[in-house]
């Protein structure tokens, strides 16, 4: 299975530029591996030139909440931590990750993002979970 694609769902204008606003967007992402299951991430999108040739370097903040958008299915067993999405940020250096964890003890997956850099990575993180119906068991690896 592939990783994740964004989909834009909706974005706000936070610096107005003539050659094309910063603004913060909201994304969501489906699962590959597990149906029913959407994440939604907004994070800061630099604007003007260097923005609209991509090559502007995004902020590392980003926010995820994940939920349940209809019956969990599993196309495939699951590991115990994986990236589910990753984008570039910048044109070299920067990278936005979503990670799911497995809780198997709570029956749960656990969404992570973050961003990291070649040089140094960021603490800013974000964190979401999903509880798993118990009639519904996670297939790990």
């Amino acid at each position: 299975m592939g990783a994740a694609r964004a989909e834009e769902i909706g974005s706000v204008n936070t610096n107005f530029r003539i050659t094309g606003s910063d603004r913060v967007v909201v994304e969501a992402y489906d699962d590959p591996l597990v149906n029913g299951v959407t994440c939604y991430v907004s994070r800061a999108r630099t604007g003007g030139i260097k923005g609209t040739l991509g090559v502007a370097e995004d902020p590392t903040e980003a926010s995820i909440a994940c939920r349940q958008v209809g019956p969990i299915h599993f196309a495939g067993t699951l590991k115990q931590q994986s990236d589910v999405f990753t984008e570039r940020m910048s044109f070299i250096f920067k990278t936005l990750h979503v990670v799911r964890v497995v809780d198997a003890k709570r029956n749960a997956l656990v969404y992570l993002t973050y961003s990291d850099r070649v040089v140094s990575g960021s603490a800013k993180n974000s964190v979401s979970a999903v509880p798993v119906p118990a009639e519904t068991p996670i297939p790990l690896k």
